[in-house]
């Protein structure tokens, strides 16, 4: 997967949107900036479920400038997509170091807990250790973790994120994390200094 377009679709007043298509490109960041209740949220939702004319904007999303049949679209997106929405709450009964070997072995990769945890812990002002229980972090670790494990383990070319501002950590360094491991990174924001990370907004 090399790009993403999204076909316009309707606003939330049913008005067809003002532009033909977007076309993202791998290896790129971008920004959607906009007030609470803009739609911004629901833009992402339509990348990641792949939508095709179903949602309801009615946009249309291609991959590689086609689109994904339905009987297909949800074990594609799984692969490919990789949404960290703004409330991260772990519901397994695991350690860090256990989840992070779990998710490794999941994703036949060879990264090791210690290296994805010295990454996590780069963009972090709350150090985290392999011995925390994932539902005993905060949502600031939460987050610093879950950007490391997607740049170092998860091999999704596609990266959602809601609101990276939210979480108490490093932006500049954790974006800068995730553009240079070749994905397609598009975060959602209000604040114009996340805006103005990405070239295109």
């Amino acid at each position: 997967m090399r790009s993403v377009t999204i076909l316009a679709g309707r606003g939330k007043d049913g008005r067809p949107e003002p532009f033909d298509s977007i076309s993202l490109k791998r290896g790129e960041l971008y920004t959607i900036v906009g007030n609470t209740g803009s739609g911004k949220s629901r833009f992402i939702k339509d990348i990641e479920q792949l939508a095709c004319g179903d949602s309801i904007t009615g946009r249309r999303v291609l991959l590689d400038g086609a689109p994904i049949p339905l009987t297909e679209r949800q074990s594609t997106s799984a692969h490919l997509v990789a949404h960290l929405g703004q409330n991260m709450r772990f519901v397994l009964d695991a350690s860090v170091e256990e989840f992070l070997q779990l998710h490794a072995h999941c994703r036949d990769r060879m990264a090791a807990p210690a290296e994805v945890l010295a990454l996590a812990n780069e963009i972090t002002p709350e150090p985290v250790n392999l011995r925390q229980g994932l539902n005993q972090l905060s949502g600031g670790q939460s987050r610093a973790l879950m950007i490391a494990d997607i740049a170092l383990i998860c091999d999704s070319p596609i990266v959602l994120i809601d609101e990276i501002e939210n979480a108490g950590i490093d932006k500049e360094r954790a974006l800068g994390l995730l553009q240079k491991s070749d994905k397609l990174v598009l975060v959602v924001t209000h604040d114009p200094h996340t805006a103005l990370m990405a070239r295109r907004r």
